[in-house]
């Protein structure tokens, strides 16, 4: 057992290590190539573009894993690889651009042997395909290659589902391709959504997938087809499997002319989530002890206004929060949220108006017959996965419930208490 959890240890220090080497040798690669001249030299007869695919990390950012282009010329002595996912922290108000979406995002190249010890060091699994191109498609895609490198090209603003680190590379051959590409998938729907792909990602990250589905609106719910389901590495390639390419003689060859596989990741122990502590049971538990107090406080003729303006007041906070990613930000998949039907921004401050010490039994009914109804449409529209969508609006409308009072001479209510 001791030597076990030394082993154990040993194991944690030197990936550490490793780790660390890794992004010193990118940071270093970087600098370098900051000042390399983006030229786009002809190839040699020996030169092959390979399409490279690196499979999901243990962070969020690196969970839907990445993609990147590999130019290898073994007679010009060049092995870079171009990847469209570098972002700056060094950028002004870094925090401010990507919570709006306007934080600029870099391509960048990097030698052979930095990226595969990088990601080696992240065990992540590497994948190559070498492309089934002509030199005149190799040579077009070199020099828009080049071109992007350029200072006044280098960066473009990071779209999740629509202008990513995967649809850049798919754009590039696609352009160095031109008319001869045939990709039989592209206009084939998948019958998944743009939320749905991201979500067969997030299995293990249970928080992470909820905050993700409460933050992203309508737009993600459209059905994408071959095409716009690459927006994920995994579909790019697929999608490049099943290609196709129509040479200048007439005939039709694989687009993948040899696929191969260059680092395998260890199998891991997926980090699972305590049973407490996943959020289906949480916000279960919380709507069940909500459940329970409110009924026992109304059997004994009282409802509390401290629990709603607590209650409502996060809610409405969180509303101003996602209304914001709204109509405040760039993402383009952040749009019309019907999350905000029960998440309503003008809970906070009207639930201190509805719940005032001078506040009318008719302004009361008012406010929570119309929450009520809000609530109704957003467990109707709204598609967060999990039990959040049900059990969350049903908390709420408890509450709604116990304070709409008729209002009619004679009628008893109970009372409420702050």
């Amino acid at each position: 057992m001791k030597m076990t959890l030394m082993t154990t240890k040993t194991m944690n220090s030197n990936r550490m290590v490793k780790q660390i080497i890794g992004s010193f040798l990118l940071v270093l690669q970087l600098i370098l190539s900051s000042h390399h001249k983006a030229v786009a030299q002809p190839f040699s007869p020996s030169a092959q573009v390979s399409l490279l695919t690196f499979g999901s990390g243990e962070e969020l950012y690196s969970v839907f894993g990445h993609t990147a282009i590999r130019i290898y010329d073994p007679t010009q002595n060049i092995d870079r690889t171009y990847g469209w996912g570098g972002f700056r922290f060094a950028e002004n108000n870094f925090y401010v651009k990507f919570l709006r979406g306007t934080l600029p995002y870099y391509i960048d190249a990097y030698e052979m042997y930095v990226m595969m010890y990088a990601y080696q060091a992240e065990n992540r699994t590497i994948r190559e395909q070498v492309l089934n191109l002509s030199p005149g498609q190799k040579q077009q895609l070199f020099t828009v290659l080049a071109t992007n490198m350029l200072p006044e090209n280098r960066t473009y603003q990071y779209k999740f589902f629509y202008d990513n680190c995967a649809t850049r590379p798919r754009d590039v051959i696609a352009k160095a391709c031109g008319d001869s590409l045939i990709m039989p998938s592209r206009s084939r729907m998948t019958g998944k959504s743009y939320r749905d792909w991201m979500n067969d990602y997030l299995g293990e990250k249970a928080w992470a997938k909820l905050g993700m589905n409460l933050a992203i609106g309508q737009p993600a719910d459209e059905q994408t087809d071959g095409w716009h389901a690459m927006y994920l590495p995994e579909n790019v390639y697929d999608q490049m499997a099943q290609a196709k390419l129509k040479q200048a003689s007439g005939q039709v060859v694989p687009l993948v002319a040899r696929d191969q596989t260059l680092f395998t990741a260890a199998k891991t122990f997926p980090h699972e989530l305590p049973f407490i502590l996943d959020p289906n049971v949480v916000f279960t538990l919380v709507g069940i002890i909500i459940a329970l107090f409110t009924a026992r406080r109304y059997q004994a003729g009282k409802v509390d206004r401290w629990l709603d303006r607590w209650l409502f007041g996060i809610v409405g906070f969180l509303g101003w929060f996602l209304f914001l990613l709204w109509v405040g930000t760039d993402h383009g998949v952040t749009a019309w949220n019907p999350t905000l039907f029960y998440m309503m921004p003008l809970h906070l401050p009207l639930i201190f108006w509805a719940t005032s010490s001078k506040a009318t039994s008719r302004r009361r009914t008012m406010y929570f017959s119309l929450t009520a109804v809000l609530i109704l449409l957003g467990m109707i529209f709204s598609k967060v996965p999990g039990g959040f969508d049900v059990v969350f609006p049903l908390t709420l409308l408890i509450r709604c419930i116990v304070n709409i009072q008729m209002v009619r001479r004679g009628y008893q209510t109970p009372a409420r208490v702050a």
